[in-house]
């Protein structure tokens, strides 16, 4: 009787290991099956990122079509920084290489390391919408009262669907100053 119960916990305990391993194992690969996963369907805004020296053998240019492009910037709760794009917005031809800055400004008196989280309205653009350059690919940083533009190179897709005429992007920055300290 004994026996039977040791044995019985035993397996109760492997069972119960495996389901511990697997939670963990899943816990660990669900960020990066996550952002394959929006890459892949555009889900939550998801952009691309595209060679600028492949975008012309990529694309072919669409100059009968303009769509418009609409730059917004938030910050988080807890971010002082002011940050502006040079333009709201502008009116582009698919398959043509664009360029535009964002200013950055830490009206604090310390040095913040900021970074940008990009997203795209409507999702169903987000796959088109590509960006071979942007300030959202690396953390900012910036001393106490410093001001720096930031450059933004992105590229529309010409498969973007012809019902789609204006795109959203948006970015909302993010105070990881505690974050870059402690990877330093």
């Amino acid at each position: 009787m004994a026996d039977s119960r040791h044995k019985a916990n035993l397996i109760s305990l492997a069972r119960i290991s495996v389901v511990v391993v697997a939670m963990f194992g899943f816990g660990y690969l669900l960020v990066p099956l996550y952002n394959v996963f929006c890459e892949i369907t555009g889900l939550n805004g998801k952009t691309g990122r595209v060679d600028e020296q492949a975008v012309a053998a990529r694309y072919h240019v669409d100059k009968d079509r303009f769509v418009t492009v609409q730059f917004v910037v938030n910050a988080n709760q807890g971010m002082p920084w002011d940050v502006r794009p040079a333009q709201r917005e502008v009116k582009v031809h698919p398959g043509e290489i664009y360029a535009t800055t964002f200013t950055a400004r830490n009206p604090t008196a310390r040095d913040m390391v900021g970074q940008a989280v990009p997203s795209v309205a409507p999702n169903v653009a987000s796959r088109y919408f590509n960006k071979t350059e942007c300030f959202c690919f690396t953390q900012q940083t910036l001393a106490a009262g410093e001001q720096k533009a930031m450059p933004l190179h992105f590229v529309v897709d010409p498969k973007l669907p012809k019902n789609v005429r204006t795109l959203t992007l948006a970015y909302t920055f993010f105070d990881v100053s505690e974050g870059a300290k402690a990877v330093n």
